[in-house]
């Protein structure tokens, strides 16, 4: 059942205010694959633009708190976490993204972790663009959800 459309079709932000407030969290993934000069780069923290590693967890955690000024009937939820690890692979020559966000409220965060890990990936291309535009983004997806009526998921 798609719940973003009223009985005539037209989209609307789905009514959560009858819904129990339980915790929720959410957990996502991604990857930004590029050449292995370039992921060198992060690793030695030689790259021109700074902190790569860093400036790009900043950016995760900014994109999930603002999810719904991104996305147009994502609910404003107050988050009580929101956790990024970036971990360089090289036997892949990517850089692998996890975003864990958590609220207690009536309405899931899954929205709030695709975005971080989406921002946090958009950030690490911003700031290597100049040595490697082939860079990739790839695989972004949900790990895994617990909290509310639909219960957990996991991929």
């Amino acid at each position: 059942m798609l719940t973003h459309f009223d009985d005539a079709g037209q989209a609307h932000m789905v009514d959560v205010s009858d819904k129990v407030e339980t915790k929720r969290t959410a957990v996502a993934e991604g990857r930004v694959v590029m050449r292995p000069e370039t992921l060198a780069l992060v690793i030695a923290g030689r790259a021109g633009k700074g902190d790569v590693l860093g400036i790009a967890r900043v950016a995760g955690i900014m994109a999930a708190k603002r999810t719904a000024d991104l996305i147009p009937l994502c609910h404003p939820l107050a988050l009580s976490r929101v956790a990024l690890e970036l971990l360089p692979e090289p036997d892949t020559s990517s850089l692998r993204i996890e975003a864990t966000v958590a609220t207690t409220g009536p309405t899931g965060v899954e929205m709030e972790a695709l975005t971080a890990v989406s921002a946090a990936a958009l950030t690490v291309y911003d700031m290597l663009k100049a040595a490697e535009k082939s860079m990739r983004i790839e695989g972004i997806r949900l790990l895994s959800k617990d909290g509310g009526k639909s219960g957990s998921f996991r991929a």
